[in-house]
């Protein structure tokens, strides 16, 4: 029961969808340098092929791009089609790819809700679904399942001091729709978590961090945002023999933001 083999991911296969850039990169750049071959997809192909090579070239493990525009379903299926070309396995799936949409309660529009639901909550559902056949090859003997990890937010758990009425509503159906997979795929002996991030530096939450770091800070009880080493540990948890038997859980990777007191 030593911590090589305990915490090992070395030679697995793993998919991380929105793995070039910010919270997805860290996650790709943790399993790769922990020896795993890490497929990255978003619809950013230059992005993906570049995050892709400089990540190979750091090693031990390898990187490998499949850029595909997840709110096209034609996009989802070539992926996992070129996917099943290339592997007969994925260990591990990684959701990371979502958007965010903030505006005024008055002006908030209804395009929001279709965008973000869709990539957040029902592409999740779709490439989890296409992925499950290889998933199932992964999933070998008691004590090492195929491994699904949602990327959720705090912000599906509390109630956020922005306006994104879509994201939060997405990420609080995201944590649900993972515990609804973890009792279905765990008769297939796959597991279904997810991580609820707080704060960390990505584009999605660039300009927030700009304007209100020292006051984010503040508000954490631990007094700082996320590293790549908080979320990416997290995921190496998970895909690990040490996260074997978590299934169903919504883990929180914040510092205590989600529970910090307030007068």
């Amino acid at each position: 029961m030593d911590v090589s083999t305990l915490f090992s991911v070395k030679d697995k296969v793993v998919l991380v969808t929105g793995g070039a850039k910010g919270i997805g990169r860290m996650i790709s750049e943790g399993f790769v340098a922990n020896g795993a071959k890490v497929y990255i997809s978003s619809r950013d192909a230059k992005s993906c092929e570049s995050a892709a090579a400089e990540l190979t070239t750091m090693g031990p493990g390898t990187a490998h791009a499949i850029p595909a525009d997840f709110y096209k379903l034609s996009d989802c299926q070539n992926l996992v089609a070129e996917l099943k070309k290339r592997e007969t396995k994925l260990h591990v799936l990684v959701n990371n790819s979502g958007s965010n949409w903030g505006e005024s309660y008055d002006r908030y529009p209804d395009a929001a809700w279709t965008r973000v639901l869709t990539l957040n909550l029902h592409r999740v559902f779709t490439i989890t679904q296409l992925c499950t056949p290889l998933l199932e090859a992964a999933a070998g003997i008691v004590g090492d399942p195929g491994r699904v990890i949602h990327i959720g937010s705090i912000d599906g758990i509390r109630v956020p001091a922005l306006e994104t009425f879509a994201y939060s509503a997405s990420k609080a159906g995201l944590h649900h729709l993972s515990e609804v997979l973890a009792n279905h795929l765990g008769k297939r002996n796959i597991t279904s978590n997810s991580i609820a991030c707080g704060p960390f530096e990505s584009k999605m939450m660039a300009a927030t961090l700009k304007k209100f770091k020292p006051m984010i800070e503040g508000s954490i009880p631990l007094k700082r945002i996320g590293t790549p080493q908080d979320v990416a540990g997290t995921c190496l948890f998970l895909a690990s023999r040490a996260g074997a038997y978590v299934n169903g859980a919504t883990i929180t990777v914040d510092g205590g933001s989600a529970i910090g007191a307030k007068l």
